[in-house]
């Protein structure tokens, strides 16, 4: 069973890893010869073109545009860090990823992948240089209009690679559904499980966004902890108060439910 998480927008390289972690290990990214074209592409653009393409103010465009830069195909220590460290954003408030253990981390690398515009699909441990690249970018590159024509089938192709030795292969989505559009379910041999996250407000449930994304990362840290391999296990999932409501469920969307506190 593999869960899929979005990237964040905010990215902490400030923090050492070893504030944390001290001596963790790390992996390299999967699709470094995409993220080079990418790049490559990237760098065509003035920093007012990216700020249009991204809609970003002129400061962040040139912070992007100096990235882009910067950036290199070999990742060392000095220019990148541990992917599901260096995101920062509610998803990964959520995760608390620098209080989970060695271990936690070390399972966490084999059952979770963060979807990305720029590397496809990274691992918690895989080395990330900073970038921005939204999935719903409309880049164009010689694979077509977006990003979704770049990557193609090629991040579902690599989701049944890791897949593959499961009896019954299961995807629990966790991601956006920018993020998740970026796997070809016609490539993808796994079933797909929706986990949506409902407060109640105003007299009646909702997704509240800031709420739904930190619960996102919640699920991913029980499933970490408690070593989930079977969709059944997440039906436990109580943090923050949020609890399984099989009323308003469906098969393969599992609603958790829980009441705001005033």
């Amino acid at each position: 069973m593999l869960f899929l998480l979005s990237p964040a927008k905010s990215l902490d390289y400030e923090t050492p890893v070893g504030a944390t972690h001290a001596d963790l290990p790390h992996t390299l990214p999967q699709f470094v010869p995409q993220s080079q074209a990418l790049i490559e592409v990237l760098r065509q653009k003035s920093p007012q073109q990216i700020a249009e393409l991204m809609d970003l103010s002129d400061a962040l465009s040139a912070l992007n545009v100096a990235r882009y830069e910067a950036w290199r195909p070999k990742f060392t220590a000095k220019n990148a860090k541990q992917a599901v460290l260096a995101f920062n954003g509610d998803v990964y408030e959520g995760l608390d990823a620098k209080t989970l253990s060695a271990k936690e981390l070390d399972w966490a690398q084999k059952h979770v992948g963060i979807l990305s515009g720029l590397y496809g699909v990274l691992r918690p441990l895989d080395w990330m240089q900073p970038y921005r690249l939204e999935m719903g970018t409309t880049l164009h590159t010689d694979k077509g209009s977006n990003l979704y024509k770049f990557w193609g089938p090629q991040i579902a192709e690599h989701l049944n690679a890791q897949l593959a030795k499961d009896k019954t292969p299961v995807i629990v989505n966790l991601a956006s559904q920018e993020y998740f559009k970026s796997v070809d379910r016609k490539t993808l041999k796994a079933r797909v499980i929706e986990c949506v996250f409902e407060d109640f407000k105003g007299g009646k449930y909702k997704i509240i966004s800031f709420n739904a994304k930190r619960a996102r990362g919640l699920m991913a840290r029980f499933a970490i902890q408690n070593k989930i391999t079977h969709p059944e296990g997440l039906l436990g999932f109580d943090l923050e108060g949020y609890a399984y409501d099989a009323q308003v469920s469906e098969p393969d969307r599992w609603v958790f439910r829980r009441k705001v506190q005033a």
